[in-house]
């Protein structure tokens, strides 16, 4: 590759944009090694995210598993309230946060940690305002499902759960900006 250095009149130099079959060789070694410490890297900061994710879907997934074994109206019951109430409460208060990562990624590498904070604290108030809208959903579950054709059985049991799952609500209004906040400033390490 020496050979192939060309320097202008200007005294500059120019590589070229190709090089030799020998160099291919050295640099798909060289990438191999690449992939694997990026991968590394990785999976370092991926991991843990990966991890509470599985174990926050687990806990709804054994929720119904144990519901199944009471009978089936629970089961319809706890799936309305679970999967189709309190999921589409985690679904909008999701998109509502995902704006922080962005806000929390640019103000962390920008070396304004001052920001962090105050980008933490005003989706906290966002996310805490959006509960509340979110709140008649809960409140009136029963006649919201029974308008849209469940038995009157699993509608009633339904909006007797979703009032529980209540607290999980507010509960996602501050858990997830934190986990942004944090993941931004790659504080995922288990130890």
């Amino acid at each position: 590759m020496a050979d192939s250095i060309i320097i202008n009149r200007d005294g500059k130099l120019n590589q070229p944009l190709l090089t030799s079959v020998d160099d291919d060789d050295e640099e798909n070694k060289d990438l191999a090694s690449k992939v694997w410490t990026e991968s590394k890297k990785l999976w370092h900061i991926v991991g843990p995210s990966i991890l509470s994710r599985l174990s926050a879907y687990s806990m709804n997934l054994i929720t119904q598993a144990f519901a199944g074994h009471l009978g089936n109206v629970e089961l319809a019951a706890v799936s309305m309230s679970v999967t189709v109430i309190a999921g589409f409460n985690y679904g909008f208060l999701l998109g509502m946060a995902s704006a922080l990562e962005t806000l929390c990624g640019q103000a962390f590498g920008a070396r304004r940690y001052d920001l962090l904070g105050i980008y933490v604290q005003r989706s906290w108030i966002v996310l805490c305002s959006c509960c509340f809208l979110l709140l008649p959903l809960d409140i009136f579950a029963s006649p919201i499902l029974k308008f849209i054709g469940q038995s009157d059985e699993v509608a009633e049991l339904s909006g007797v759960l979703a009032m529980w799952l209540t607290p999980l609500h507010f509960c996602f209004a501050f858990q997830l900006p934190m986990s942004r906040f944090l993941l931004s400033q790659l504080k995922t390490q288990l130890k």
